[in-house]
Parts: structure tokens; sequence; C-alpha cells
């Protein structure tokens, strides 16, 4: 554990080096409020910093810049302000007091909200029907041959299928279907749904056939990543950038690493923390999305290992509550994704 003062200097050169991107050096960081000792003091705690792995000194003569693991120290032992919370909180509850729309659209807006707020991209994944239960379905006869199964999830997210009718099924078995299918899936997911005998095997066999259809999709994730634009002026190097760029096109590598953080008990992975080599230059602060005491998704940012840790967690917490309580008031219009 660091003492007191090599954790302010510590602070001093993750703060300052956060904020210029240049390489920091004694003689500045003794000038700084809070830093109440010699630039020689300085000197020498950062040459000890170096030593165990928190800072490095990327060119001889150069000042220095903190590793994954000064960052890791930052973060771990940042504190927020109160007004800074409270201006994120207004500013993010604001845009939702007065977004309207879908929740796919409701999603997109999240998104750009983030990558503004912040400059980072944007990550967040919509719910998935794995996690989300089921408001009601309905089976509609379109034709002779032909309807659809229509869906709506507790998220606000409304699945339709069109599915095969036998010509000899009567409407009031197809509306026999409809409800007996409803009765068994309310409140459950896709994966917990026990279809009984209703005593008619004609409306079992469309039951089956109409839930056959919406259980391949119950892991379906609507996956949302912005700010592309934003990634590419963060790097320097052009081949860290087009690595990143490609990384975030593969959306289930998207997916597997918000899960995999958050399976680990994190709300913040930096570098190489979160494994995922191409991202190595990148740290990711997410956060679960909760509506009703469900799992609704994720909502997070990818930036930089240089990135401003206490604006992008502060934002990404006040995005999660929000979007949780727009979801849960269930104030939006329904989105297919059939």
């Amino acid at each position: 554990m660091l003492d007191e003062r090599k954790t302010a200097i510590l602070r001093a050169v993750v703060q300052e080096y956060i904020a210029t991107g240049q390489p920091v050096g004694s003689a500045h960081i003794a000038q700084m409020a809070g830093v109440s000792v010699s630039s020689a003091t300085v000197r020498n705690d950062m040459s000890m910093l170096e030593q165990e792995g928190y800072l490095v000194q990327p060119h001889t003569s150069a000042g220095r810049i903190p590793t994954d693991k000064g960052y890791r120290f930052f973060v771990d032992t940042l504190v927020t302000t109160a007004q800074a919370e409270r201006v994120t909180s207004e500013q993010v509850g604001s845009f939702f007091h007065h977004s309207t729309g879908r929740v796919e659209e409701l999603l997109q807006k999240t998104s750009g909200l983030l990558t503004n707020m912040t400059n980072y991209a944007a990550l967040v994944v919509g719910p998935a029907a794995d996690v989300a239960t089921v408001r009601s379905v309905q089976i509609v006869r379109l034709s002779l041959h032909m309807g659809t199964v229509v869906v709506v999830l507790s998220s606000g997210v409304v699945q339709s299928e069109a599915i095969d009718l036998d010509d000899q099924l009567s409407d009031a078995q197809v509306a026999a279907a409809s409800a007996h299918l409803n009765a068994a899936t309310y409140g459950h997911v896709f994966n917990q749904v026990h279809l009984a005998p209703s005593g008619d095997a004609k409306v079992d066999a469309l039951c089956s056939s109409a839930l056959s259809l919406l259980v391949p999709h119950q892991s379906d994730a609507n996956v949302i990543v912005g700010g592309a634009a934003a990634m590419a002026q963060a790097f320097d190097a052009v081949d860290v950038v087009r690595s990143v760029l490609q990384t975030l096109e593969q959306q289930y590598v998207v997916v597997s690493l918000v899960r995999d953080v958050l399976d680990r008990g994190l709300s913040v992975a930096i570098g190489s923390e979160h494994g995922v080599e191409p991202l190595a230059a990148c740290s990711v602060v997410v956060a679960q999305v909760m509506a009703d005491g469900e799992k609704l998704g994720t909502v997070g940012v990818l930036g930089p290992t240089r990135m401003n840790y206490p604006q992008a967690l502060a934002t990404v917490e006040a995005v999660s509550t929000q979007l949780g309580r727009r979801l849960a008031d269930g104030n939006y219009g329904a989105v297919s994704n059939g």
C-alpha cells in the first residue's frame, strides 16, 4: 500500500496525464496543489513509483506516464465530488425526461448521450429475451395458411414471427391456442415455459410450433456501438485505431467483453485486464441497467486507458440508473425484432 505522499503524487501524475497526454515531470508535480514537497522529493518518489510498476518513463530524460497498475490504483481510490455527480445526474435526467420514441430509438439516443458526454465509444447492450419475461403472446391469423406470433417482453421489445397454419384449424382453435400460449408464458423467460396439454391436439401443436419459433431468439441482444469517430481521435498510432475500430465492429466480442467484466464483479477494466488483446490500449467502464429487479441490459463507454475515469464513471452510473427507471416506467413504444 502506498503512503499518503506517494498516493498524492501518483494521483497528480494520473490527473495531469489524463488532461494533457504528455509525460509528466517532477518539477510540474511539485507545483501542484496537494503536493507540498520539493521537486527533488517528488522525483525520488516518482522513481520509486516506477520501480513498483505504477509509472513508466517512455523516453530517457522524459517525464513519466501511468501504467495500467497506476490507473487501477487511481480508480480504486477515486473519490468523486458530490457537485460533479449532481451536475451529471441532472444532465442525464433532463435527457431522459425529454426523450421519446420506441425502445430501439431510446437505446440509440442513449448511445449518443454517452458519446457526447464522454467523447468515448458508447457500448449499449439492450435487453435479451433470456433475461426479459413475457408480458403477452398472441397468435394472429393473417390468411387460411399463414399467421404471425407476436410477443411483448417486459423490456418493451416486441418480437413477431411468421407461422404456417393448418387450413383445418378453425379461427376458434387459433384463438384458443393464443390464449393457452399466453397463459403458459406470462411472467416467464422463454426457456422456463412449460406447455401443459390443452385437451385439443391441434391447439397444442400450434402452441408448440409458435414457441419453437421464439425460443431461438432468447439470447438475442440489441448491441449498439456508437462514437467510433471519437475513438479514432483518441489514439496517435494508426494501427491502434484500426485494431480498435475493427474489434468494435464485432458485436459478439463487445457482448462477451461486457459480460465478462460484469461477471468478474468489475465496473472498470483497464488495459489488459479485460483480456481482449486488440483493445489492450483501452479501458471500459460499464454498469448494468436494472428495472424492477430485472437485468435488462448494460451501458458503458470504451476509451483509451488515459480516459477521464471520474467523468466516465459518473456518466455511466447516471445513465444506467435513468435508463432503468425509464424502462421500468414502461413509457415507450414497441420495437420489433422479428
